[in-house]
């Protein structure tokens, strides 16, 4: 992230900030440090032992390379008590079974903690370090490989430890031994990478999982698609007549895993209606053209996996005929994907995401890419996650992305997502309007290397650099106009001239005074 770890306000108060805001429910904390190393450095980090640099490791990451010693980095405060704290962790290579790396918590110097590691051997361990010396106070086998990325999270609260790999609670353990202090990342003999640092408030809890009440029976008769696209999905264009979904096909009910993935590979129009949470194993699922995916009610939602709207990756530089297209996903929650939560690829079009509540995944939650275009994202609610929303995946794709990836972001509440709000890369014209953003501790629109964004009628608050076309990589175009910066953001930093979203459809700004109440109010699941 830039300008570390927070708005200097927030940090003051960090440890103050209510659980209740409106929409979450008391159960969903606050993020009020985050380090994703976007910027190429780790200033803020205090570091012992070993060879610790900023590298790319699919995206900028921090790495310990040496195996030859143990090694040790921290931030943060030593005042701060009852957190969360949260990385992904890769371990690269562990000179033996019993070496380790993970992360810590309480830190009072660099050789006293609490600290839940990886080990060579395939556990997760709990640990008590004091003045160097280890105390294991819980472990589990977890099945642990080099190579991959694991997400691990230490909540400490009074004497109580819980520690999850993947969103699952794996070791917990009481110890009052330390009450407060810094995070941290640690590797003992073993080099690893380490991304998307983040430590919140810790809600009632192990770990905030965002679970779903029980499920309820399927019930078709209440599930439909609420409203019309607004935006670039509403537009007639690439031989689609705007984004109807599933509309004139057979309505199907869905509350297993297994019933899901059926569906949605049915080649014809259907109306999927998923009633509860859905757990998918690890890994992308394909949607086929011409569906709508439909919550039934507020309790419905996705776990474990992630949908895919696109055909395989290939170097194609023109839309195929066989596209994916027409895909409407509404009123669902989406939570610990163990990729992205929501992909769109591949010269897809006319595609509508409405009204979910996404969170907690492990790449991105909403990532458009590779050609597509004809895309609205609307009424959404993303929250507890860094890696928010690309828009255009890599500065090196401009043959397939110039002159695409036209997408309309509106009336979504980025809830203290520090980044991607999303980052533009070639789209044009990318509009974002009527959207609230809070606490965003990096950056809200990023647009670069040559994207044109209309970013207007906004509302901003405490966002450290709201609209930016100078980010990171090459520079972009944006006008910013008729936006609320509130509280303790920053200014838009825009040049150049972009194309009219309203030669291509039409549209009516909210007040931009009055959007933060407009959106909290209707964004999410259960308010379509």
């Amino acid at each position: 992230m830039r300008g570390k770890p927070l708005l200097a306000a927030v940090v003051g108060a960090a440890l103050t900030v209510l659980l209740g805001v409106a929409g979450t429910g008391a159960a969903l904390a606050d993020v009020f440090f985050g380090d994703t190393f976007d910027d190429g450095d780790a200033s803020g980090w205090t570091k012992t032992g070993g060879s610790w640099s900023v590298v790319t490791d699919g995206s900028p990451a921090y790495r310990q390379a040496s195996t030859g010693a143990s090694a040790r980095t921290q931030a943060g405060e030593l005042t701060w008590t009852d957190y969360t704290v949260r990385a992904r962790v890769k371990p690269i290579a562990f000179a033996t079974t019993a070496r380790s790396a993970g992360i810590t918590a309480r830190s009072t110097s660099l050789s006293s903690y609490y600290a839940l590691v990886l080990t060579g051997g395939g556990a997760a361990q709990l640990q008590r370090v004091s003045n160097g010396t280890v105390t294991v106070l819980g472990t589990a086998a977890v099945g642990v490989s080099s190579g991959t990325w694991y997400t691990l999270a230490l909540r400490v609260t009074g004497s109580t430890l819980a520690g999850s790999v993947d969103g699952v609670q794996v070791v917990g353990a009481t110890d009052p031994t330390f009450s407060s202090g810094r995070i941290g990342l640690v590797t003992s003999y073993a080099s690893a990478s380490f991304d998307d640092v983040a430590v919140e408030t810790p809600g009632p809890g192990p770990d905030p999982t965002g679970t779903t009440p029980p499920t309820t029976p399927p019930d078709p008769g209440n599930c439909r698609v609420a409203g019309a696209p607004a935006g670039f999905a509403s537009v007639n264009a690439w031989g689609q007549n705007g984004t109807t979904g599933g509309t004139g096909g057979a309505t199907v009910a869905v509350d297993t895993a297994v019933e899901l993935l059926a569906a949605i590979a049915r080649p014809e129009p259907l109306t999927i209606c998923v009633s509860g949470t859905i757990t998918l194993p690890a890994g992308m699922y394909d949607v086929a053209s011409d569906k709508s995916i439909v919550g039934v009610g507020a309790t419905a939602g996705i776990s474990g996996g992630g949908f895919n709207i696109g055909l395989p990756v290939s170097a194609a530089t023109t839309p195929p005929a066989d596209a994916v297209h027409n895909v409407i996903i509404q009123n669902l929650s989406f939570r610990n994907a163990a990729d992205d939560s929501i992909n769109v690829q591949m010269f897809s079009h006319h595609v509508w995401l409405d009204h979910n509540d996404l969170a907690q995944g492990y790449d991105g939650l909403i990532d458009v890419k590779r050609g597509s275009s004809y895309v609205t994202v609307s009424w959404n609610h993303t929250h507890h996650h860094t890696k928010n929303m690309l828009l255009g995946h890599d500065d090196g794709n401009a043959a397939q992305d110039t002159g695409r990836l036209m997408v309309s972001y509106h009336h979504n509440w980025f809830d203290r997502t520090p980044q991607r709000n999303p980052r533009v890369r070639f789209g044009e014209p990318v509009h974002v309007y009527s959207n609230y953003y809070v606490y965003t501790t990096d950056t809200g629109v990023a647009c670069q290397n040559n994207a044109g964004c209309v970013v207007e009628g906004n509302y901003f608050e405490d966002v450290e650099e709201p609209v930016t076309n100078t980010y990171a990589g090459p520079a972009g175009r944006c006008v910013a106009r008729n936006n609320v910066f509130a509280g303790e953001s920053g200014a838009a930093v825009c040049s150049g001239t972009v194309r009219e979203p309203s030669a291509y459809y039409a549209y009516t700004l909210d007040d931009p005074n009055a959007v933060k109440a407009i959106v909290t109010a209707g964004a999410g699941v259960g308010r379509g």
